[in-house]
């Protein structure tokens, strides 16, 4: 069975059974997760939203059912052992900017130092128009958190990861799992 498909199935089976719970880290240990604003106002006009908040134990559960025997879910159980919660949220339109440039920037503004550093910043003009940035929280030199926030006149998505990850398996969570974020560009920049 494909991982794409097995995570997929896995997200659809925890929305029927109401496991997508928002994460629910304490004050103490919010390092490397962002206040989301609900984007409510956008849902009405988008053509496709995603909108996913996984927190530890859909994670840990998730891991339960991969088969140890497979290379990988193997794979995947590593991935997600020292993530916290997985939260996107992304949003498509038919037309040009239907959303304000200020819902992405209000988002971006918390992605300040001391916490957040920039890593990756990739910007693309012409007749598709693309800003991709991805940015690390570092707590005594220690990999919190991961963001991302891509946005394209029609289309803009925020990937948020709590918990210890490195970027390159961010890249194979990416493709394992759909989070509808074009990484290739930002993660191959020197």
């Amino acid at each position: 069975m494909q991982l794409r498909s097995l995570a997929a199935g896995f997200l659809a089976g925890c929305l029927a059974a109401g496991l997508v719970l928002p994460s629910q880290a304490t004050a103490a240990d919010r390092t490397g997760q962002l206040d989301l604003p609900s984007f409510s106002h956008l849902q009405s006009k988008a053509t496709e939203v995603v909108d996913i908040t996984l927190g530890t134990w859909p994670l840990a559960l998730a891991s339960k059912f991969m088969e140890a025997d497979d290379a990988e879910s193997v794979e995947v159980k590593k991935l997600i052992s020292g993530i916290k919660s997985i939260v996107v949220r992304s949003y498509e339109f038919d037309t040009d900017f239907a959303y304000s440039k200020d819902d992405v920037d209000a988002v971006r503004a918390q992605l300040a130092e001391p916490v957040w550093s920039h890593l990756v910043q990739v910007r693309k003009r012409g007749k598709a128009d693309q800003d991709v940035d991805v940015y690390v929280a570092l707590d005594a030199d220690t990999a919190k958190g991961f963001a991302i926030v891509a946005s394209e006149p029609r289309k803009f998505t925020i990937l948020n990861i709590v918990g210890s990850i490195g970027l390159d398996q961010i890249a194979k969570l990416q493709r394992h799992m759909d989070l509808h974020v074009d990484l290739d560009d930002a993660l191959e920049a020197p």
